[in-house]
């Protein structure tokens, strides 16, 4: 499927995930935030390049995982990422849809 975000054609999922990771930048994270309701704030961002690296380092990334990194807690996660935030989260951070998520 292809996704048009700030003039950019993306290539991405069914769900939305980018195939491509490198077609990845802040603006268009900035984008999909918006689209799922969200305005991205600093702590936000903290969070986001924490996947990103964790998935650089073929982390398999889960909510049980979250909880126990130290990052931050599952209450905070929730609240920053409502509705879904392993799901969400990952999808505004431009990685792949972890296996964890249905």
């Amino acid at each position: 499927m292809d996704l048009n975000i700030a003039g950019i054609k993306l290539d991405v999922t069914e769900d939305g995930y980018l195939t491509d990771v490198s077609q990845w930048n802040e603006e268009i994270a900035i984008e999909i935030a918006k689209q799922e309701g969200i305005e991205l704030t600093d702590r936000h961002w903290e969070v986001l390049k924490w996947i990103q690296e964790q998935v650089k380092k073929e982390v398999a990334l889960s909510i049980r995982g979250i909880k126990k990194s130290g990052v931050l807690n599952i209450k905070e996660f929730y609240a920053l990422f409502p509705g879904g935030p392993l799901k969400i989260s990952t999808k505004i951070a431009g990685v792949p849809k972890p296996k964890s998520c249905i």
